[in-house]
């Protein structure tokens, strides 16, 4: 069975840094694109941030220059690292690993900016 599991959520205030992570266990032969989603209340789900399995990353717009996603293949982990935090970037972030059959979610991690 595969977990994916997030952590490193929590309340910052405007302006401050935050570094999520997230890895998966269990049975996996091979891991593809690992990506971060952001879902803020009454939005629709997006993509904030992926990383291939050869590390090329892309980012939406709205975190292009402040967020930066990396991974460690040997840990089955991705991180996100999150500068410059806006409170509009509130939400709860959740992680995806891609597989060759499909993808595994986790719950998420809630990141909360204040002003």
């Amino acid at each position: 069975q595969v977990q994916v599991v997030e952590s490193g959520g929590g309340l910052v205030q405007a302006g401050g840094s935050l570094r999520l992570s997230c890895t998966a266990s269990g049975t996996i032969f091979s891991i593809n694109a690992m990506n971060w989603y952001r879902q803020a209340p009454g939005s629709q789900r997006e993509l904030v941030a992926s990383i291939s399995s050869s590390g090329t990353t892309n980012y939406a717009d709205s975190v292009k220059g402040r967020f930066t996603i990396s991974r460690d293949n040997a840990k089955r982990t991705v991180y996100l690292q999150m500068v410059s935090l806006k409170v509009e970037d509130t939400g709860v972030y959740i992680c995806s690993v891609v597989v060759r059959y499909g993808a595994y979610w986790g719950q998420g991690t809630q990141v909360t900016v204040s002003s």
